[in-house]
């Protein structure tokens, strides 16, 4: 599944990703934006993987923030923005 969005004044986010057993796997974020430390892109996609492919917009971007704290900087993204690419991916959001 694959799914993009184009926060407004920021960058894309890409979300390409599989449901197993109704959970989130395999998932990759990726696109135009930057993070500090270059390891937090991994961080993302673990903190994702295995989340319910149910959950709503606010509580994965609420998951993510919980998952990632104050050691990952975004620029040009948000972690509201990372999960509404990953709606998009579930089909859930237009």
């Amino acid at each position: 599944m694959h799914g993009e969005y184009k926060m407004p004044g920021g960058k894309l986010v890409v979300a390409d990703l599989e449901v197993r057993d109704g959970r989130l796997s395999q998932v990759q974020v990726s696109g135009d934006f930057f993070l500090e430390p270059e390891s937090a892109l991994e961080w993302i996609d673990n903190a994702l993987n295995g989340q319910p492919a149910d959950s709503d917009e606010q509580a994965l971007a609420a998951h993510l923030k919980a998952a990632l704290g104050e050691r990952v900087s975004m620029y040009g993204i948000s972690e509201t923005a990372v999960a509404r690419a990953v709606q998009r991916a579930l089909g859930h959001t237009p």
